[in-house]
């Protein structure tokens, strides 16, 4: 059972920054989509950034210009670089991991924008 460990969220002024890591317990050999999630209060969880196979990267386009998604795939790790950050950010940041079987999740971190 792969498990997915997040770190990196806090509260941050806006324009601030944060790094979000997330860490595989296990090196996962098909990976069809690997990226971060974000829920809201009162809102529903959306993709903020993934790696897809294939090589395709998305971003939400309320996060372009100011996010960026990276990994190590030798950590086993995925990182997003938030840059400029916004109250409208605040949320619960989730790992995800999309395999040819099971979808893992994190346990979420959260990020919270506020001056």
């Amino acid at each position: 059972q792969v498990q997915l460990v997040e770190s990196g969220g806090g509260l941050v002024q806006p324009g601030g920054f944060l790094r979000l890591s997330c860490a595989a317990s296990q090196t996962i050999f098909i990976i069809n989509a690997m990226g971060w999630y974000r829920q809201a209060p009162g809102k529903e969880r959306e993709l903020v950034a993934e790696f897809k196979r294939g090589g395709t990267t998305n971003y939400a386009d309320s996060v372009k210009g100011r996010f960026t998604i990276s990994r190590d795939n030798a950590k086993n790790t995925v990182y997003l670089q938030m840059n400029s950050l916004k109250p409208e950010d605040t949320a619960v940041y989730y790992c995800r991991v999309e395999t040819m079987g099971p979808v893992y999740w994190g346990q979420g971190t959260q990020v919270t924008v506020s001056s």
